[in-house]
């Protein structure tokens, strides 16, 4: 194990940097997947334990390339997570800790599970749901959604980069997707989870790009036709 006194971020940096780093690029039809832009996650004014802001623009981003997208007519989809009001559900992840601020404490219909309302979610064509595990593979409809919709690049956003983005973008890779996760439209609690994260999946599981190139390849299909 190599051991040497650079920060996540740096480590991150390095990493990106590199021009012999191949990728696994876009393809022809995109899903954007925005996981769990729900309150409790990206309101620290209301919930400062269990939420978090990365990048100030960060939902600014994934309202443009979510609208792009669906000018294309290609999928949306956001999921929040929620559990039942007993949190039967949320099984042994919801067994280390019970506060208000545990995640099986997330209820649906509370302000937690809430979308955040700067969110711009069309109902009459976005795929919306609630997961109850990190990935938003897991137990839900968006495999079958996905194949419907003959996709072969999912772009994930969201939060956390460390659990739920990164549970999500592992699980796209493994159904054959080229994974595409933008920078600045993911986010976490502490910098280290966040680019320490990045960096493993850029190695291994997606290609980590800025939005930028994903403004750019929206915009390339669109003049395409």
């Amino acid at each position: 194990m190599v051991r040497e006194n650079k920060t996540a971020r740096e480590l991150f940096e390095q990493v990106k940097a590199n021009p012999a780093r191949a990728k696994f690029g876009f393809g022809r039809r995109v899903a954007i997947v925005n996981v769990d832009f729900q309150q409790a996650y990206t309101r620290p004014d209301l919930f400062p334990k269990t939420a978090y802001v990365t990048d100030p623009d960060q939902i600014a981003h994934v309202n443009r390339i979510s609208a792009a997208a669906r000018r294309l007519g290609m999928p949306v989809i956001w999921t929040r997570v929620a559990y039942k009001p007993d949190a039967g559900d949320a099984g042994v992840w919801g067994t280390r800790t019970n506060t208000q601020d545990s995640l099986q404490n997330i209820r649906a219909g509370s302000d937690r599970h809430a979308f955040d309302p700067r969110v711009e979610i069309d109902l009459a064509v976005d795929m919306v749901f609630d997961k109850r595990m990190p990935s938003a593979f897991f137990e839900t409809p968006l495999p079958s959604y996905l194949v419907w919709h003959k996709v072969d690049t999912v772009i994930v956003t969201g939060g956390s980069t460390s659990g739920c983005v990164r549970a999500t973008a592992v699980d796209s890779l493994s159904h054959g997707y080229r994974t595409i996760v933008a920078e600045e439209c993911v986010a976490d609690k502490h910098e280290s989870y966040h680019y320490a994260n990045l960096t493993d999946l850029l190695l291994k599981y997606a290609d980590v790009v800025g939005v930028a190139e994903v403004d750019a390849h929206l915009a390339s299909l669109a003049a395409a036709g």
